[in-house]
């Protein structure tokens, strides 16, 4: 028997299709509940596509980039009537790849549309494409946060990669954004590269901890269908040292706290602004990702351009992962939305839990009740007690967390608790 702890009836299969449909047909119908607080931007340029990636992106070419920022106007517009974010992704893709005029374009168009002003206003930049006054122009329009893929500080390792900057671009565009102001930045690094050895993760852990930004994400490599990195591993060029990954995984954690900073979730650490000071939240540091934690937490998100994911208010969509035609259906008034689905109210709640449980927190027993209606202890007793028993989990009365171990595990343990 379901958990339900909620009073409101669930909504029929039908009304949810009827509903989902509404929304692709009618975007920007204006609503009367609070409007939704969180907006992700995907930027699918980048110069040059690395070995591992498979996110959605690709070298610009023709007037693609100046179609793309129009259409990026015409998105923002659907959508503003129920938006006022707290906080704001710029994911890709690179970001920075947009020229001064383009980005003036797409800030001019959120200032007017009441977008600007979130608390948190992250922006995802290629160190190779970080200038003065691109960096300027940002942080006046209220960016406060800059993502940095570094992936690693070793030259032999970024051209296996496929990574267009070099170690001494890190260190030069770290001291941009620093004197245009940026008081929050974060640095992507990844190891268990093919050819990276414990040595050389150990003398990039410490190069990067010495930067002294504020938050710190770390992941490992995976090899997904369709990229060159997959395809090499298949051919047999190279193998995987899982022990080796594990290894990496652990010095990772032990030298960040070690540095000041504390894990919070799987691969992202961050900085407190000053430990003698209370903060809102032991299990969350001040400098963590306010836009991640909403996601981990089950907070309404819209995603806007090419391949965007939102969640909104129980329904669940995605734009087409092909730049063309989401620009031609956006210049006909319409979002390029490829799916769009209402879940049941028991597989979202199997969705958070998943979620939330990559978080070293993990779930708050109250917390994931009122996010969700239903009750974790009860309604996945039988998932939570065997990972405690094969020693990845941990319950309290008030929580259930993953621990070292089981974050390590935390994909695998995640489809437990998912429900259809």
């Amino acid at each position: 028997m379901n958990s339900l702890l909620t009073s409101r009836p669930a909504e029929s299969p039908i009304a949810f299709r009827e509903r989902a449909a509404a929304v692709t047909a009618n975007p920007s119908v204006t609503r009367t509940d609070a409007p939704v607080r969180s907006l992700y931007v995907h930027v699918p340029f980048c110069a040059h596509k690395c070995e591992y990636c498979a996110f959605y992106s690709a070298p610009p070419s023709g007037d693609i980039i100046g179609r793309y920022v129009n259409a990026l106007v015409r998105e923002l517009e659907l959508i503003a009537p129920d938006c006022r974010p707290d906080t704001i992704f710029f994911g890709g893709g690179t970001p920075s790849l947009l020229t001064i005029k383009q980005w003036e374009t797409v800030l001019g168009a959120m200032q007017r549309l009441g977008l600007t002003g979130a608390a948190e206003w992250s922006v995802e930049c290629n160190p190779a494409t970080v200038s003065a006054d691109k960096a300027k122009l940002l942080h006046d329009a209220g960016v406060n946060r800059i993502s940095m893929g570094v992936q690693s500080l070793d030259e032999g390792l970024l051209e296996r990669l496929g990574r267009i900057h070099s170690r001494e671009q890190v260190f030069r565009s770290l001291d941009i954004l620093r004197a245009a102001g940026f008081a929050n930045v974060n640095i992507d690094l990844m190891f268990a590269i093919p050819g990276q050895t414990m040595e050389l993760w150990h003398r990039t852990l410490d190069e990067a901890l010495a930067l002294g930004t504020e938050h710190l994400s770390c992941y490992e490599v995976i090899y997904e269908d369709d990229t060159p990195l997959y395809e090499q591993l298949k051919a047999g060029e190279f193998d995987v040292d899982e022990e080796l990954a594990c290894g990496m995984y652990v010095a990772l954690i032990d030298r960040a706290g070690a540095a000041g900073f504390h894990q919070y979730e799987i691969a992202n650490f961050a900085r407190n602004r000053d430990s003698a000071i209370p903060h809102a939240s032991p299990a969350i540091p001040d400098y963590a990702c306010r836009h991640n934690v909403g996601y981990w937490r089950g907070q309404d998100s819209y995603g806007i351009g090419p391949s965007a994911s939102e969640y909104v208010r129980g329904l669940r969509a995605k734009n087409w992962a092909n730049t063309t035609l989401w620009i031609e259906q956006l210049e006909k008034g319409r979002r390029a939305k490829e799916l769009a689905e209402a879940l049941s109210p028991l597989a979202r709640a199997g969705e958070l839990a998943a979620f939330g449980l990559r978080m070293n927190a993990g779930w708050p027993l109250a917390e994931f009740s009122e996010r969700t209606g239903y009750d974790l202890k009860s309604e996945w007793r039988s998932e939570l007690d065997r990972l405690v028993a094969c020693g990845w989990g941990e319950m309290t009365p008030d929580s259930f967390r993953l621990n070292r171990q089981g974050l390590r595990y935390a994909d695998a343990a995640a489809e437990m608790f998912l429900r259809s």
